[in-house]
């Protein structure tokens, strides 16, 4: 499912999605961003916000998805791909499933809450529909210097 071939400009939408992870980081919130792109250009951009917005659902990829959908004007995004900084959980796997995105590209795996490749690896069952594309692996050393700094901080 899962290989380390990138596109062309993976890399610099992921470095998008790092700089909304240090948002975050800088609220006080732990360092997750997300970038939505459609024919190369970007249409939602998000960084977690559940702190701050009291709210189990902020997370990134959520955030970005309903931004996406509110510039498309549409529910389902097919033809765009999704660029997050960590592994996204259950809960984003399943959204990102539910909207259509054609593509997912991350940084980092979560071996504890991640549900991709680690945990439940939703996009393997039968009743997942369409899944994305799936890439990992990119800049992953920044996204995890970023969340090795802050939960260093909150200890």
């Amino acid at each position: 499912m899962a290989v380390l071939l990138f596109m062309n400009n993976d890399i610099k939408f992921m470095k998008e999605a790092i700089k909304e992870a240090k948002k975050a980081f800088d609220k006080n919130e732990v360092p997750i961003g997300a970038i939505l792109v459609k024919n190369n250009k970007i249409i939602a951009r998000a960084h977690n916000l559940k702190e701050y917005k009291k709210d189990v659902c902020a997370h990134a990829e959520i955030l970005a998805i309903k931004k996406a959908s509110k510039v498309l004007k549409n529910w389902r995004l097919l033809g765009t791909t999704l660029y997050v900084t960590l592994e996204p959980c259950a809960m984003c796997a399943a959204a990102i499933n539910q909207a259509r995105i054609s593509r997912l590209v991350f940084a980092l795996e979560d071996k504890n809450n991640g549900a991709v490749i680690n945990g439940p690896k939703l996009y393997k069952f039968k009743t997942c529909n369409l899944p994305p594309e799936v890439k990992f692996g990119i800049l992953k050393e920044e996204s995890k210097a970023l969340l090795t700094k802050f939960f260093i901080k909150k200890r």
